[in-house]
């Protein structure tokens, strides 16, 4: 799943392509990509223009005039992109946005999970999901970040991982956070010590930062805007290596399960408890 530096990898290189562009055409070969109605949809995006793309948590936001938000929940395998003059839409190009002159956005997905909508500024501040997302982990401070897992019981992992807590980690950096921090992914935070607290927010944001500036991660789906792979999987410590050497002591990785995903650590480096 394309988490946070993927999500604003894709938004930095497609609004310099995009901005300032109008919708003229929209192409909807799936129609259950889209939440809510269609027609509706169609309706509220012909003639608007891009005004800006940012990303919140792991949506990313084509902002238009009137004002209203183009909302893509990659979920999985989505991929927003825009494709090179002459190609053509696969078969898992659920939506196109025509641009004018030859530019197109598609949105990809394989597995079908990922959707998209167009809400008003009021819809948005409506919608129950976006609203219950955490603060910003490039954001938050670290004194802030500190004080709001120091009084959760709850597995740090697994907190981590929720995105009202904190919005935008997944799995990946997680895992990469965590190990640089040397903290096993079980421990509660409660029981974490302040100072350790204060490590994890500036290992999250070092990890992050890394894999923005790489580009993101890919394995299988994973694109930017302009459909190339990302290249932070080439650096990763503990991500999916169980079995392998720890990069600093040489122990065997080991696994476990957290929140229901596989959680990679080094229980020399991490020790629980």
């Amino acid at each position: 799943m394309p988490e946070l530096p993927e999500v604003e990898t894709i938004a930095a290189g497609l609004e310099p392509l995009i901005k300032g562009r109008c919708i003229c055409d929209i192409y909807l070969m799936h129609p259950p990509v889209v939440r809510g109605n269609d027609l509706e949809f169609q309706r509220r995006l012909l003639g608007c223009a891009v005004h800006r793309v940012r990303r919140r948590a792991k949506l990313l936001f084509i902002d238009l005039d009137g004002p209203l938000h183009l909302v893509f929940h990659l979920k999985m395998t989505g991929k927003v992109w825009v494709p090179e003059s002459g190609v053509q839409p696969g078969r898992h190009t659920h939506l196109i946005l025509d641009l004018g002159r030859e530019v197109y956005v598609f949105f990809d997905d394989q597995r079908k999970f990922g959707y998209v909508s167009a809400l008003t500024a009021q819809e948005l501040e409506s919608w129950e999901f976006y609203t219950g997302l955490g603060p910003e982990p490039m954001l938050i401070s670290a004194q802030e970040f500190a004080d709001i897992f120091q009084v959760r019981k709850a597995r740090i992992k697994s907190l981590l991982l929720d995105q009202k807590v904190i919005a935008g980690i997944g799995n990946i950096y997680a895992d990469e956070a965590l190990y640089m921090s040397g903290i096993h992914p079980c421990s509660r935070a409660s029981d974490l010590p302040r100072d350790q607290l204060l490590h994890l927010h500036s290992s999250l944001q070092k990890v992050l930062q890394e894999a923005i500036g790489a580009g993101g991660s890919s394995f299988r789906d994973y694109r930017n805007a302009l459909g190339v792979t990302g290249l932070f999987q080439e650096y990763f410590k503990v991500y999916g290596k169980k079995g392998s050497p720890c990069p600093g002591c040489a122990t065997s990785l080991q696994a476990t399960k957290v929140a229901g995903r596989s959680s990679c650590f080094c229980p020399r480096c991490q020790p629980d408890g």
